[in-house]
């Protein structure tokens, strides 16, 4: 049982298998606040490796399946069959999956990517879930509780008009070729797999939608230089992306791969006509804000300072404690099980939509068409 009485959401998983990062994550995510129970899985598109890693998890025989299609049509039939289906594949395998389960009236989480094209995101979007199901698109980071306590400072007007926004991703894990034991990188650099874009689908559309979650700001249009720097490789390895926002604001987006002696250095920085902010992932728990000409504040997680409400941060442990990246994860997470018992009204604008994804995707178009048109300044709504 939930800790608020509510039966678990019985949860089923497509991909994620062993040896799979995202669905290991994803699985953690969904039973840290108790609201799911994992019960089902189509683990992997080979059927020896669906079968180990099903009963590696402890589920019964009957519900490991060896394709999502087979696992759709099953599950919707059981009168105890999945609520909810976490889709945990690599990007060109996520429209056949989401499809087939809204289709089928159960409720889809999803990894981003959205899709791997724009056509096929459109085309999800146009689908009629059955029974009203719902679909989550987990972009995390939105999950943090800084990152929604920026997002009302912006709403609020501590931060007055905004100017400029600065985010940016680097990493170092793809600097060299990768080989071809190496499963995350594969198919991430794969056009086939990934779609047009690599860094920037893979941690360019983290940053882009952070920024675009904390300052409300719609993006007119993008000036984009993709590059890959490691010979051979048939995707952008790094992404530097100016924007122009509605209303004057202006913003610069870097993201990367080959940045050594980065792990995963997302930041967000926010300056507006009165004041500023800074929030960095690798330090979560605290924020740096600043009214113009008065001393930095640090603002905590959970601390006294807190605008939003504690429910739509949930902070689940005292100020002074931190929680990070799971604990992100899994609020995403535990607020859509609220919107599932009908019970989260107040979080459904806060959690990631189709609509972020297919946005998301539009970033990327424009981005690559930009970028292959000499940095040339392309509209989203072009796309």
């Amino acid at each position: 049982m939930a800790e608020n009485g509510a039966k678990r959401i019985r949860l089923g998983m497509v991909g994620g298998g062993t040896g799979a990062f995202i669905g290991y994550v994803h699985r953690i995510a969904a039973r840290l606040d108790g609201d799911y129970e994992l019960v089902a899985g189509a683990l992997s598109s080979r059927p020896e490796v669906a079968k180990e890693s099903g009963k590696n998890l402890g589920l019964a025989d009957d519900r490991i399946y060896t394709s999502y299609e087979e696992m759709a049509k099953a599950e919707a039939a059981r009168p105890d069959g999945i609520q909810a289906v976490a889709i945990v594949t690599p990007n060109h395998m996520h429209f056949g999956p989401a499809k087939a389960f809204l289709e089928a009236g159960i409720h889809v989480i999803c990894d981003k990517p959205i899709t791997s094209t724009l056509e096929d995101a459109r085309k999800l979007a146009e689908i009629k879930p059955k029974n009203g199901a719902k679909f989550l698109l987990t972009h995390n980071y939105t999950g943090y509780p800084l990152v929604r306590q920026a997002r009302e400072l912006v709403a609020s007007g501590a931060l007055g008009k905004i100017r400029v926004v600065q985010v940016e991703y680097p990493q170092d894990w793809l600097t060299e070729a990768a080989g071809d034991d190496n499963k995350q990188a594969a198919w991430r650099t794969d056009p086939a797999r990934s779609g047009a874009g690599g860094c920037i689908g893979d941690i360019g559309t983290h940053a882009y939608n952070l920024a675009r979650f904390v300052t409300g700001l719609k993006t007119d249009s993008v000036s984009a230089d993709l590059t890959a720097f490691v010979p051979g490789r048939q995707l952008d390895d790094n992404v530097h992306i100016m924007l122009r926002f509605e209303g004057g604001a202006k913003g610069m987006l870097w993201a990367s791969q080959v940045a050594v002696g980065n792990e995963n250095g997302l930041l967000l920085r926010v300056y507006g006509e009165k004041g500023g902010l800074e929030w960095r992932q690798d330090n979560p728990n605290y924020m740096w804000f600043t009214e113009f000409g008065k001393p930095k504040q640090l603002l905590t997680r959970g601390g006294s300072i807190s605008v939003p409400p504690a429910a739509s941060m949930n902070v689940r442990i005292p100020s002074g404690h931190p929680e990070g990246y799971l604990e992100a994860f899994a609020t995403l997470y535990s607020q859509f099980a609220a919107v599932i018992r009908g019970e989260g009204a107040d979080y459904e604008s806060l959690l990631p939509s189709m609509a972020d994804g297919i946005e998301g995707m539009q970033f990327i178009v424009a981005s690559v068409q930009s970028s292959q048109n000499d940095s040339k300044w392309t509209k989203l709504s072009a796309v």
